[in-house]
This record gives structure tokens, sequence and C-alpha cells, in this order.
């Protein structure tokens, strides 16, 4: 028997509805605050990721699908979104066709990472994207749309964390005085952060490993070194998510795993998955539209864990498997290719009918009835179609009620759509 490759998952038809209504749910919301959908290849040109993402990350170094075509060119599986909406906003010329877009987009993303519980290699995100506006307010509204989402998904357990990173205006000097901090660090550091210290010391701060976290709990806060452009950007977020009624936490560890970030940047945390907690984050990135050949833009956008917020979501619904309407009993041939028959017109008519196309007891049939769900069943066998009639069976009264066979589509699609 072939198994699945380790780190991947399959989505099995109990968990669907979950997951439908979760994309519903999030389109929803996205469209009433503006965005609109957009789709993007699972596949790009690596050099794509490395320019964006950033060659010192770990995603790029160590988690990316990369592999060369048949053409020698490298190609890699993608391992976030926002690149790959931000290469075809430059590529289509998406700016030029009005001042400000928002766009958002679902699907799988590709990383060779540890497994673990809410985390896989192949894993899928939920991403809006909003391009040409520079304001604190858009960064404060992104935000406030992924609380008022998970609201809606009945998730509670939730804070937001927010940090600016500065712009390169103000950030050089942060990193200089971080890379001061560190540098009698080595004993105690990991070697991934040993190797970040030289090339990029903000992401010592996101390390996970216990003993780098206590070596940095003291590191410089970027927030005093912020410009005063930066400060009052950071300020206005901070009045506008108070004014929401959206509560936060400023947290100066917060730095995000992309070089692409800059000024906001923004977690959502939850405790139901563990150590696990981060949900959904992003911030802005304004200059990640020039780096990849387009003009100088301001952007902001966030991801979703779709995988860990399925996880998170299934914890409190439990509601969402849809039992067929009815299901149809037939006793004998002829019953059941008239049956078959009922069934498929209920179908194109929007009602969910079930039954049985082989030669089954009317006690299996019952039985197979209750399995499923069905709150109705419908009896049909020789003795029914002698008297021109079927009996419709209420499952939880066990009340009956003869309906005549001529029309009885139409009428079973009025008594089961009237629910």
């Amino acid at each position: 028997m072939i198994q699945l490759i380790r780190g991947f998952k399959d989505i099995l038809p109990e968990e669907t509805p979950l997951w439908r209504h979760i994309e519903r749910t999030a389109t929803a919301l996205f469209e009433d605050f503006g965005f609109r959908e957009i789709r993007v290849p699972i596949m790009e040109k690596t050099d794509l990721f490395a320019r964006s993402i950033g060659e010192e990350t770990d995603i790029v170094e160590k988690e990316m699908y990369t592999f060369p075509d048949r053409k020698g060119d490298l190609i890699t599986l993608r391992p976030e979104a926002t690149a790959s909406i931000v290469r075809s906003f430059v590529q289509h010329k998406l700016y030029a066709q009005k001042p400000v877009h928002k766009l958002y987009t679902i699907g799988p993303m590709f990383r060779r990472e540890r497994p673990q519980k809410g985390r896989y290699r192949q894993f899928y995100q939920i991403d809006a994207e909003i391009f040409g506006d520079g304001s604190p307010y858009e960064d404060a509204q992104l935000i406030f749309m992924l609380v008022t989402l998970l609201e809606r998904l009945s998730v509670t357990d939730t804070s937001a964390h927010i940090n600016s990173l500065g712009c390169p205006a103000c950030r050089p000097d942060f990193k200089a005085g971080l890379q001061a901090f560190l540098a009698d660090k080595g004993q105690v550091l990991c070697e991934d952060c040993l190797r970040r210290r030289e090339n990029n010391p903000l992401r010592v701060l996101d390390c996970k490993v216990p003993a780098c976290r206590d070596a940095v709990a003291d590191a410089p806060d970027l927030l005093d070194y912020l410009c005063d452009d930066c400060r009052n950007h950071f300020d206005t977020v901070q009045r506008a998510l108070a004014d929401l009624g959206v509560p936060f936490e400023v947290d100066k560890r917060l730095v995000r795993g992309l070089d692409y970030y800059t000024r906001t940047a923004f977690e959502i945390q939850t405790g139901a998955l563990g150590a696990q907690s981060a949900v959904a984050g992003g911030g802005r990135y304004d200059g990640l539209v020039r780096a990849l050949g387009g003009p100088d833009q301001p952007a902001s956008g966030f991801a979703i864990g779709f995988d860990r917020l399925a996880e998170i979501v299934a914890m409190v619904q439990n509601d969402l498997q849809r039992p067929p309407a009815l299901f149809v009993a037939a006793l004998g041939e002829a019953c059941r290719a008239a049956a078959f028959d009922w069934v498929c017109r209920l179908a194109v008519a929007g009602v969910n009918a079930e039954m049985s196309t082989t030669e089954r007891s009317l006690k299996s049939q019952m039985k197979q009835a209750h399995r499923l769900g069905a709150p109705r069943v419908l009896i049909f066998g020789d003795d029914e179609m002698a008297r021109g009639e079927a009996m419709l069976r209420d499952m939880a009264t066990k009340e009956q009620q003869a309906l005549p066979l001529e029309g009885i589509v139409e009428t079973l699609q009025t008594i089961l759509m009237a629910k």
C-alpha cells in the first residue's frame, strides 16, 4: 500500500464542510471590506522568493522545494503567497488600473520543515494584501478584519501582538545596536543564530530556542530607534485599534520571519494549540513592489494558517456536516428504477436525497438512513406502487403520510425545502 508523503495531509470528506465554512466566512468578510480574489500559480521561478523573502532566511536556505526543470531553470513550489501576488501585480501592471488594490487568495503552500501539530509540508493559507495605500489605518483595518474573522468563526482565545520594524532610514541604527549586544552571546546562541547574528540579526529575536530567547531578553528595543515618521505611523495604528475596540499587546520580540517587512508587524496568537501559538500574521512591506520591478508602491497584508485555524474551529464547531434531506427506500427493481429517477431530479432541484441502488431489505435500508442522519425516509415498494403512492416517514416522530406518485418530485421538493 502506498502511503502519504511525510508532512502531507489528506483532507477527508468529514473535514471538508469545516474547510468550506471557513473559506465562505473569510471570502464574505473580505469582499465586504472591498477585497477581490486573485489566483496565482503554485510554482514560480526560484529567484522570485530569493529576492523577496531574503536569501538569508530559513525559508530560502532550508525549507523550499526547489528543483530544475528540463531546461535547467530553477523553479520552486511557493512557500508563501505574497511574493507571487506582488509578481502578478507588477507583471500585469495592475497599479496602472487604479490607485489602490485589495486582493486575497486561498490555496496550498509548500515548505520542507519538521512536521508537527497544525504544521505540514503542504499547508494552506488565506492571504489578503493591500497595494497603493501607505496609511497606518490600513494596517489597523487588516488587524481588525483578522480579529473579526476569528470572532465569526467562534474562535475567542486569541490576542493581537503588534510591533514596528522601522524603515530603511532607522533600522540600520537598530541593527548595529543589536549586533553589538549579540557580540558577546556566542556561547549561548544556537548555530542558526550565530549565523544570523552577522547577516540578519533581527531574526535572532524570533528564535524559538529557549537559550536564545533568554539571551535576548534584555536586547535593545527597536521602538527606541524609530524615526519620527515610523513613530507617528505606529502611534496611529495603536490609536486606531483602540478606537475599534481591538485589544492588543506591543511585543518587541515580534519581527516576523521574512526580510520584506517594514514598519507595522503583527500576529494573532492563540493558546488553543499549545506552543504553536501563531494562527495568523502579517505587516507592511512598502519596498517589495519596487524590489520586484514595479513602481514605488506601499503595501501591507497578512496570511492565516488554514490548517491550524481549521483545528481550532473544529474544537468549537462540530455541527457542519449536512445530512441528506431524504432517503428513498426502494424495494424491487421497478421501484428502484423510479426512485433513481426521483433522486436525480431532486438533486438538480437542490435537494440532497440518497438511496441504495442495490437490492436490500427495508430493515437494512432504514438502518442506512439512520446512519446517514436523514430526517425523512420515502418508502416505495410493490404494494405502494400498486396503490399509486409512496409513504413518507418522519424519522423523529415516526409519523407517516401517503404521497401520490403523480408529481411526487415536485411534492417532495415543496415539503423538504420548506424547512
